[in-house]
């Protein structure tokens, strides 16, 4: 059984805050706020967990040790602000209409184990899609959720003293444009995808409301 099992989780342990901003985030904002509460959980291991999900201006950004070689656009002449963070993985593309999913959570609460953490994140992702009458999967060997050939899902994560942040994201009905600007994730001849091809009505509010249902069956989350 793939649902999470709770019990050896406190009710003060597994109670997280959510944030879920209406306006677009700069994106140095939310990563401020991570970073934030990340050092507040090693200073206090007792203290709440955090969640944001929320939408980005439009930007890049760039994980530790990514190959500048999955640019297709002149770094000095370049439409969007590109960021380079404290991330596994390679460029992303970040934008209106992507639900951006980033999590604060004591993995000692859990599992210190990344390669677990990475393929729960997978999962919450492939229930959403599920939710939606949709098959999404992960391929083997590679980290995301793909739909019908095409990647929709994309996760990177950071992780300090087993405390995480950065997180997932969702292509529900943002334009595409901007990924041709890149090699996603470094992958090429993957097509990048979004939710709205296949259901062009599919809002954000419904898919957010999915996601919380899914963070909360794969972690037991309590918000708060």
């Amino acid at each position: 059984m793939d649902n999470l099992a709770i019990n050896y989780l406190t009710e003060d342990g597994s109670s997280t805050v959510l944030f879920q901003p209406s306006e677009l985030i700069d994106f140095p904002e939310s990563w401020d706020w991570q970073k934030t509460w990340q050092y507040k959980l090693i200073e206090d291991p007792f203290s709440f967990q955090a969640v944001w999900m929320l939408e980005h201006q439009y930007c890049y950004t760039l994980g530790r040790g990514a190959s500048e070689k999955n640019l297709r656009f002149d770094l000095n002449d370049s439409k969007f602000n590109l960021y380079r963070i404290d991330r596994g993985g390679e460029v992303t593309h970040h934008l209106p209409g992507q639900l951006v999913i980033y999590l604060v959570l004591d993995l000692h609460r859990y599992k210190t184990d990344l390669h677990w953490y990475l393929r729960k994140l997978e999962n919450v992702l492939i229930d959403v899609l599920d939710e939606l009458g949709l098959n999404g999967y992960r391929l083997e060997g590679m980290t995301g959720v793909w739909c019908q050939g095409e990647k929709v899902g994309s996760i990177g994560v950071g992780c300090k003293r087993w405390i995480t942040q950065h997180g997932m994201s969702l292509n529900v009905n943002c334009d595409l444009t901007g990924f041709q600007k890149i090699v996603p994730c470094g992958l090429h001849g993957y097509p990048t995808g979004r939710l709205s091809k296949w259901l062009p009505n599919i809002t954000m509010m419904q898919v957010r409301s999915l996601m919380k249902k899914s963070l909360n069956k794969h972690f037991g989350l309590l918000w708060t």
